[in-house]
């Protein structure tokens, strides 16, 4: 029996309102292909268990046929039992569809429709969490099977946490530890944001949503947000901890130095950081990847 069939309640729970906006959904669909899943059947997951807190993964994916089901089972196989899952799929051309609704029935939603991007497909997670503690593990990584029970233990460890950095395994490095001064000068500040970032619902609701007028980097300004502007409180796991495998090929690498650099900088000026320390930073990161712009 998979984890994630376990604390079902009939009672339909708080759904994560970001900003604070009254709660409308864009993905309960009138087309019964187009979504499953445990609250279809009107069975929820109890979020009331302060010593056993409700953690909501997210896992958005676009014709990925190939990783998906390695991605699935890894969640449903967690040894942490008050777990809700939830699967946002862009509509898939491939066998996506075919994968998540042969494990429908242990997946709390599933909805496949048409989004703007990934970090819309995010947002659209995130409306839907009733999770205590949210975390995202895009298709083609996994969690290890001890992931969430450590994340669980760093908060309860740490009360006042809003959020936790899980050691994630990136092809043959290991990235651990959280360094918040970083993030001024740097990328190199956490693990991963797949598999490796979870962020309790109260924080989440006072960040709001991923900006989706960043295509490529709106994690980062996630992250800036959250840690600069609203000054909460991260921790991170050890090396010896690991959460999760993050996989060679996924949506990151598609991206070009180049396109990551300029909205990069973009982010920065956007957050109101110091013009002239931008530009150091930019004229450093351009002299030492000059390699990458041409």
């Amino acid at each position: 029996m998979y984890s994630t069939v376990k604390n079902i309640i009939k009672k339909k729970p708080n759904i994560l309102q970001l900003n604070n906006e009254k709660f409308k959904s864009r993905l309960f669909l009138e087309n019964k292909n187009n979504h499953g899943g445990l609250r279809v059947k009107k069975k929820y997951k109890d979020n009331s268990d302060k010593k056993n807190p409700l953690i909501t993964i997210i896992t958005v994916v676009l014709n990925n046929d190939k990783f998906i089901e390695e991605c699935i089972l890894s969640v449903l196989n967690q040894k942490y039992s008050n777990i809700e899952y939830i699967i946002i799929d862009g509509e898939s051309k491939d066998k996506t569809i075919q994968i998540i609704k042969k494990y429908e029935k242990y997946i709390d939603y599933w909805a496949s429709a048409k989004d703007k991007g990934i970090y819309d497909a995010f947002n659209k997670g995130l409306e839907l969490a009733t999770g205590n503690i949210i975390g995202f593990v895009n298709s083609d990584d996994i969690l290890t099977p001890n992931g969430l029970s450590l994340i669980i233990s760093y908060f309860k460890k740490y009360k006042k946490a809003d959020f936790i950095f899980g050691a994630v395994k990136k092809h043959y490095a290991i990235l651990y530890g959280y360094k918040p001064k970083k993030i001024f000068y740097t990328w190199g500040f956490y693990s991963s944001h797949s598999t490796g970032f979870y962020i309790t619902s109260e924080s989440a609701k006072l960040i709001g949503p991923y900006n989706t007028k960043y295509k490529y980097s709106a994690d980062y300004d996630y992250f800036y947000r959250m840690i600069v502007n609203h000054k909460q409180i991260g921790y991170g796991t050890k090396k010896s901890e690991l959460v999760g495998v993050f996989r060679r090929g996924g949506y990151s690498s598609t991206i070009s130095f180049k396109d990551h650099f300029k909205e990069e900088i973009k982010i920065r000026l956007d957050n109101k950081q110091n013009r002239i320390i931008v530009l150091i930073i930019a004229l450093l990161k351009f002299l030492k990847n000059f390699r990458k712009f041409i």
